[in-house]
Parts: C-alpha cells; structure tokens; sequence
C-alpha cells in the first residue's frame, strides 16, 4: 500500500510542480495585456480569455526590442535611453548594476558561471559547489597570491547564495558544465551528473 502511493507521488508531484511553475509564469507573462487598450484584448474581442496570449506579446516584444536594437537607430535610442536614465540618481544606480548582471550573464561572450569549482564551505572539512566568477582588478591587487571570485548557489533555489574571493590553490575545479551543477543544486543531489571528473587536486589531500 505504501510502495503505491508512494509512486503515485513521483508521478504527480513533478507534473503539479511543473504545471504549478508554467502556470505562475504565464500568468505573469499575461499581465502585460494590461498594456493593450481594452477594446483589442482577447476578452472584449472574442468574449473569452486566453491563457498565453499576454506571453505570446512578452515573448515578441523582446524579440522586436533585440531586432531593433540590432541596428543604428536602435542603438542610438538605446544610448538616448540610458543617458536619460543617468541623470536620475536612484534608478541610475539600481539600473546600471542590474544591467551589468544581465549583460554578464546573457551576452555569448561573458566570463560568467564558466567553471564549476569545489570550495571549502562552510567550514574547512566540507566541500560546496561554487561558481567562479571575475575578480575586480581593485581587489585582486590587494592579494599576494591567485585568488578566485566564487558564488556559492543556495539548495533547493540557486539564485541565492554567497560571493567570496578564495585561494585559486584551495579550489578543485569540475569536468562539469554549469547546467549539470544547476540540475544538482537544485534536486539536491538527487539528479546526479553524468559526467563529474576531478581536473584538479587539493594540496595535502
């Protein structure tokens, strides 16, 4: 009797959470409806309401943002854009540092989440996954050695966690792809990687 419902939760605890997540998602994604004057949106012209149509505008919205900005005048109303937003001193702040994560995390020749690293987290005997990132200059002419920026992805939600500067000496870095990391962060280590070779020794290990 256990085993049973036992298995009947591994059927259906996924597909809720998964049905669960789609459904916040586009239900945040059709929001922007709100943007479309009320005589042209699905309700007032078809007398139903659609599920997906307000992601479906999000989804081209960006896609026409990206074309747009591809080419001269585009990038001309961009740099019009940001200069404007310059001159406010709060949303200059939140926007230029959000904006050089983004740029860090999304542009096809950024440095960021290239290597998976083993660091020693949160104390000496235990070992963490970690991300290494970029040293800003500063900073890394304030050390005598090699230190690595690390962030460290908090379980089950990776889009928490800590940043810290360690010994590049005291990092194993991991034959693993950030995406297999991701999938073993947040399954806590039940998804385990396929593929997870050890490229480097600690010393005195």
């Amino acid at each position: 009797m256990r085993r049973y419902f036992i298995t009947g939760l591994l059927i259906w605890v996924p597909l809720g959470i998964t049905v669960w997540v789609l459904n916040l998602l586009i239900g945040t994604l059709d929001q922007s409806l709100l943007l479309v004057p009320e005589s042209l949106r699905p309700q007032a012209m078809l007398g139903l309401n659609i599920p997906g149509i307000g992601a479906i505008l999000t989804l081209l919205v960006i896609f026409l943002t990206g074309v747009l900005a591809a080419n001269i005048i585009g990038q001309r109303l961009v740099r019009f854009w940001e200069a404007l937003l310059a001159r406010i001193p709060v949303v200059k702040s939140i926007y230029y540092s959000v904006k050089q994560v983004s740029d860090t995390l999304f542009s096809g020749n950024g440095d960021a989440f290239r290597k998976v690293l083993l660091v020693r987290y949160p104390h000496p005997q235990a070992w963490s996954l970690a991300f290494q990132t970029n040293v800003p200059s500063d900073v890394a002419a304030q050390f005598d050695e090699e230190y690595v920026a690390v962030f460290i992805p908090t379980t089950p939600s990776p889009v928490n966690g800590f940043y810290f500067y360690v010994k590049k000496s005291e990092t194993i870095e991991l034959d693993m792809s950030v995406d297999d990391a991701l999938k073993s962060i947040v399954s806590m280590g039940v998804v385990a990687p396929k593929k997870a070779a050890v490229s480097a020794t600690y010393p005195g290990d």
